[in-house]
C-alpha cells in the first residue's frame, strides 16, 4: 500500500439543503408542468419537428435525483435560450438494475444514466442502443465517479481504519448481495482490488474476501435494504457504501455516522447513453444528445459534486479537491478485466462469489 494511513471523514454539513424524496423505481416526475405522460410516438415526433415543444425521458438511478433536480432546469433554460424551443424532461428514478429491466421491457427512455456500464450494455444487447455508445459522449461516457466508503457507527467505536479491519472477529458487516445488486458488485470488487491492486495475488484476495464475508451478518438484495438493516435495524458495525451516498444522506440529515475512505480504492463509474431506438422513434435525438453533452459541462459537474460525486471535469475536480479524501491508489473495473470479464469470473453462477457463499454456510 502506498499510504498506510486511512482517510477518515466525518461529514458535518454547514447547511442542510432540501432535496425532494427519492422516487420509487420507474416512478416518473416532470421537470416542468406537463400534460399526461401518455401519447403516441408520432405525436411526440411532430411536436419536436414543429419547434414548439420537445420532450425527452431520462431514466436513472435513485441517488442522482438531488443533482438532476438542479441540472435539468439549467438545461431547459439553456435550450430555450439557444434554440427558442421549450423542452420538457420526464424523469424516472429507481435501482439501476430495475431501471435497466424496465427500459428493456418498454419504458421509453431517451437517455439512460445508470450505476454501471454493464447495465447499459444489457440495453445495448437488447437492441435499443447501438454498439460503440461509450464513444458517443465525452470521457468514454462516464459522467459521475465515486469510491467505496466504510460507514461506521457514530464516532467509529470499532476504530475502523482500512480494509484489513473488516476481517477482525469483533467487526460485523452489512453489504448487499452482488448477485442481485449492481452497487454491491462495486463493493465486492473494491474488496478484491484492495489485495490484488496492493501487491497481492488472486489466492490472497480470495482468502481475504472469504474472511470478510464470514463477518457479513446480513446480505440484503439491494442497497436500500442494506441501509435499512444498518440504520433502522441496528445490524452490523460497518456498512459498505458509496462515498456519495454517505455525503448525500448527511446533507439530508438522515445520518450521524463516521466514514472511512480507504486509500486503495476502486473508481465507481456511472455511464450515460442515448437510447438510439427510442430517440429515433420519438424524433428527439438532437435534444437528447445535447442533454448528454450538457451533463459533462462544468455547470452540471458542479451540481454532481455538491451531492457527493467526484466530478469528471478537470476544472471542477480542482475546485473541489480539498472536499474529498485523497486516494493514493485508484483503479478501475477495466484494471480487473472489464465488466464482461468480472461478471464471468466473480458473479456468474458457480463463479467466485458463489464459492465464497458456499463457504459461509
Amino acid at each position: 500500500m502506498t499510504d498506510n494511513s486511512a482517510n477518515t471523514a466525518k461529514f458535518v454539513p454547514i447547511t442542510k439543503p432540501f432535496f425532494p424524496a427519492l422516487f420509487l423505481a420507474t416512478g416518473l416526475s416532470i421537470s416542468t408542468i406537463l400534460p399526461v405522460f401518455a401519447g403516441t410516438a408520432q405525436k411526440t415526433q411532430l411536436m419536436s419537428q414543429s419547434g414548439k415543444k420537445v420532450e425527452l425521458t431520462l431514466v436513472t438511478y435513485a441517488v442522482t435525483k438531488a443533482a438532476y433536480s438542479k441540472i435539468i432546469p439549467n438545461f431547459v433554460a439553456k435550450w430555450k435560450r439557444e434554440k427558442g424551443q421549450d423542452v420538457e424532461i420526464k424523469e424516472s428514478y429507481g435501482g439501476s438494475g430495475s431501471q435497466t429491466r424496465a427500459v428493456i421491457d418498454g419504458l421509453g427512455a431517451d437517455v439512460v444514466a445508470l450505476a454501471l456500464a454493464g447495465d447499459i450494455t444489457k440495453i445495448e444487447q437488447a437492441g435499443l442502443i447501438k454498439p460503440g455508445w461509450e464513444k458517443e459522449a465525452p470521457n468514454n461516457a462516464i459522467v459521475t465517479r465515486s469510491v467505496v466508503a466504510l460507514e461506521t457507527r457514530a464516532g467509529n467505536p470499532k476504530k475502523i481504519k482500512t480494509w484489513t479491519d473488516l476481517v477482525r472477529p469483533d467487526v460485523k458487516l452489512v453489504t448487499a448481495n452482488p448477485k442481485t445488486s449492481g452497487g454491491a458488485k462495486w463493493n465486492f470488487l473494491a474488496l478484491w482490488g484492495s489485495v490484488v491492486k496492493n501487491g497481492g495475488n488472486d489466492a490472497q484476495a480470495l482468502k481475504f474476501v472469504t474472511d470478510v464475508f464470514k463477518n457479513v451478518v446480513v446480505l440484503p438484495k439491494d442497497a436500500r435494504e442494506s441501509s435499512d438493516a444498518f440504520y433502522k435495524k441496528g445490524q452490523g458495525d460497518v456498512l459498505i457504501n458509496y462515498e456519495n451516498e454517505v455525503i448525500l444522506a448527511a446533507q439530508q440529515g438522515k445520518t450521524d455516522t463516521s466514514y472511512i475512505i480507504p486509500p486503495v480504492n476502486i473508481s465507481i463509474e456511472g455511464p450515460v447513453a442515448v437510447v438510439d431506438k427510442n430517440v429515433d422513434k420519438h424524433g428527439n435525438r438532437e435534444v437528447s444528445e445535447a442533454f448528454v453533452k450538457f451533463l459533462f459541462t462544468p455547470e452540471a459537474q458542479r451540481e454532481f459534486a455538491k451531492v457527493g460525486f467526484r466530478p469528471v471535469d478537470p476544472t471542477v475536480s480542482k475546485e473541489v479537491k480539498s472536499k474529498f479524501p485523497y486516494i493514493a491508489r485508484l483503479y478501475t473495473v477495466a484494471d480487473l478485466g472489464g465488466w464482461s470479464g468480472v461478471q464471468k469470473k466473480f458473479f456468474a453462477d458457480g463463479a467466485i462469489f458463489d464459492k465464497i457463499q458456499r463457504g459461509r454456510r
